[in-house]
């Protein structure tokens, strides 16, 4: 049988007339001449109102043994609705699919986001998580549009590296060996190595933009970070633009037009579901994503915003210091209580940032910059790169890098150096912006976090 989805039937202007729909059972309430089906497909967060008159074949042997979670095929007649929706079906067959068995944990209550991760195999049926992979889908669609629409070309970077992009060495080693050879040299390793899972495509994906001009990457990052919060996870999706012949200036107004886009674009396609995210999650989204989406965002250098965060009569949990990274306490007071709107926050101390990053004239800052928006903070994190290869060798040695694992790196600044710069969106900090969400974990269809690697 063809399939009509339940939001087809449900958005239509005019009735489908007959129909087939396949789906999930949601509940179920029977009387002695008929039965109430609600079914959802995933396609819409509502459901589909199916009658099902007792007189119809198998009633008494399919429809009356039906639990929540079994999958149905009704074929049937789209009729105007006396409930609150617009539509609903009068069946005149219905085949059980699979039926589902009494301990099916999707009851019709409320259930709490940890029990949820524990049954990730089940949750996106549940109005909150169908809602959230919705936006998953139509997020990643739009990145693809809104470089595409720019000319830039999609580059695959690989997802196995030698190289640590931040420096920072929290990496997951990619080995053949067992644990009883893991102390043999590395040469006697798969890759004749030390390999690892990547932490960012970024220095690949210079090599990319030194040759086709303006690129990005969108794929699978690795973090083996023994980090707990509500933000990290250790498997995320990175976006990752570099663009040739480029500033920091410009990398700034791309970071800033790519976010505007985006929520631009989640509010004009995904307004179901962010209704039903801002009335259960965050009752503040929708407002702040229209913020986001109409206002400009503002900038200021990282001296500047520490002296304002000094200067504030707020008490942070995370003293303010030059020198060291923002808290996110601090990131959201700039957005949320100063501002009131997204800012961009650039030039950074030189002890802060990776090796790659250009030196500024004053020789105490690097050109970086991190886009924070209200709710979240960072969200984007950029840089001009460092084209001059004197500098860049000099930040090598001062980081303790080997220049010869970096030669390929290297060779980029003596075969037609020109100034690029590029930054990462952190697919699901995006997630937790234009959803509400507040754990990455509830973002990712399956969380990778230390000690947990279900399913």
């Amino acid at each position: 049988m063809s399939r009509t989805t339940v939001a087809q039937i449900l958005r239509s202007s005019n009735s489908p007339g007959s129909a087939t729909v396949k789906g999930w059972v949601r509940t179920k309430r029977d009387s002695k001449a008929f039965s109430f089906i609600e079914i959802n497909d995933g396609s819409s967060l509502a459901n589909l109102q199916i009658i099902v008159d007792a007189t119809i074949d198998g009633y008494e042997t399919s429809v009356h043994s039906l639990r929540t979670g079994a999958s149905i095929a009704v074929e049937g007649e789209v009729v105007a609705s006396q409930g609150k929706q617009k539509w609903e079906m009068q069946a005149a067959s219905l085949m059980v699919l699979g039926n589902s068995d009494e301990d099916y944990p999707l009851q019709k209550k409320g259930h709490s986001p940890e029990f949820l991760r524990s049954i990730a195999h089940l949750r996106p049926r549940t109005n909150l998580f169908g809602a959230v992979f919705r936006m998953r889908s139509r997020m990643a669609y739009a990145i693809h549009n809104f470089f595409q629409q720019r000319g830039f070309v999609y580059v695959h970077t690989p997802i196995i590296t030698a190289s640590d992009c931040e420096g920072a060495g929290e990496m997951f080693r990619v080995t053949t060996l067992d644990g009883k050879t893991l102390d043999k040299s590395p040469d006697e390793d798969f890759f004749g190595k030390p390999a690892y899972l990547t932490v960012s495509g970024q220095l690949e994906g210079e090599t990319f933009a030194c040759a086709l001009s303006n690129i990005y990457t969108f794929g699978p990052t690795f973090r083996a970070e023994n980090s707990h919060t509500s933000r990290h996870a250790s498997e995320f999706w990175m976006i990752e633009p570099e663009m040739a012949f480029c500033d920091l200036q410009e990398d700034m107004a791309l970071a800033e037009e790519m976010i505007k886009y985006l929520v631009s674009d989640a509010l004009e396609n995904c307004a179901e579901d962010l209704e039903f995210l801002g009335k259960f999650v965050d009752k503040g989204l929708l407002e702040r994503l229209k913020f986001v989406a109409t206002r400009d965002f503002e900038r200021i250098s990282y001296t500047d915003a520490v002296e304002l965060l000094l200067k504030s009569d707020k008490k942070f949990e995370y003293k303010v210091e030059y020198g060291h990274n923002l808290q996110s306490e601090h990131e959201r007071y700039l957005t949320e209580e100063h501002f009131k709107c997204p800012v961009t926050v650039y030039d950074y101390p030189v002890e802060i940032k990776p090796f790659y990053m250009r030196r500024n004239d004053d020789e105490k800052t690097v050109a970086a910059m991190d886009l924070l928006v209200p709710g979240i903070g960072e969200i984007v994190g950029g840089s001009q790169r460092e084209e001059r290869l004197d500098v860049l060798r000099a930040n090598i040695k001062h980081h303790d890098l080997s220049e010869e694992e970096y030669y390929w790196y290297v060779d980029l600044r003596r075969y037609g150096s020109v100034p690029h710069a590029g930054f990462g969106l952190g697919f699901e900090r995006l997630l937790m912006f234009v959803t509400g969400v507040s754990n990455i974990r509830d973002v990712i269809p399956f969380p990778r976090v230390p000690g947990s690697a279900e399913f």
